[in-house]
């Protein structure tokens, strides 16, 4: 497993959809997640510090499970497969540790929410084609521009070329 950080979050209008780009804390490598816009502002809004009068979804799930005893440890990135990002929560729970699927967004979103570490397994950035992280605020502006423009089956189109897979980046 590779520890990873949020490095962007990025809306993109014509899809009415957010891409969350994850980058290795020890690395170069950048794994863009697409998802949903509602997940997306949620974990936008948590990384921007907003509040609201009342808890929405994610912020209601971290106040379940901490009213339960449970304390989110990590969450994981842990696979991509039919069409789909495949993720886990880790809840510790006196002297036991659940293990709950999740989609990445939903994860992501307590993550931030929890202070909870995020991690990719390694299998995760070896199926997907990676980017190797930009350096300079130029190239910053150049990627998210890029992002804009980039479609997840554009994204995963070299699975299908090498592989014969056909996944589309979106969880």
């Amino acid at each position: 497993m590779r520890a990873a950080r949020i490095y962007s979050v990025i809306f993109i209008p014509a899809l009415a959809q957010y891409v969350v780009t994850l980058e290795e804390t020890d690395g170069s490598r950048l794994l863009p997640i697409w998802v949903g816009a509602g997940e997306g502002t949620s974990i936008a809004a948590a990384l921007e510090g907003e509040k609201f009068i009342r808890p929405l979804t994610h912020d209601l799930a971290v106040s379940l499970i901490g009213s339960l005893g449970g304390k989110i440890e990590k969450v994981v990135i842990c696979d991509v497969r039919d069409n789909a990002y495949y993720a886990s929560i880790f809840i510790k729970k006196a002297d036991r540790t659940l293990e709950i699927d999740s989609r990445p967004s939903d994860a992501m979103a307590l993550a931030v929410r929890t202070n909870s570490p995020i991690f990719i397994e390694e299998k995760v950035l070896e199926l997907c084609p990676v980017i190797n992280k930009p350096i300079t605020g130029d190239e910053v502006k150049a990627f998210e521009k890029e992002m804009e423009n980039l479609h997840p089956e554009e994204f995963f189109k070299k699975l299908d070329e090498d592989g014969g897979r056909t996944e589309s980046g979106m969880e």
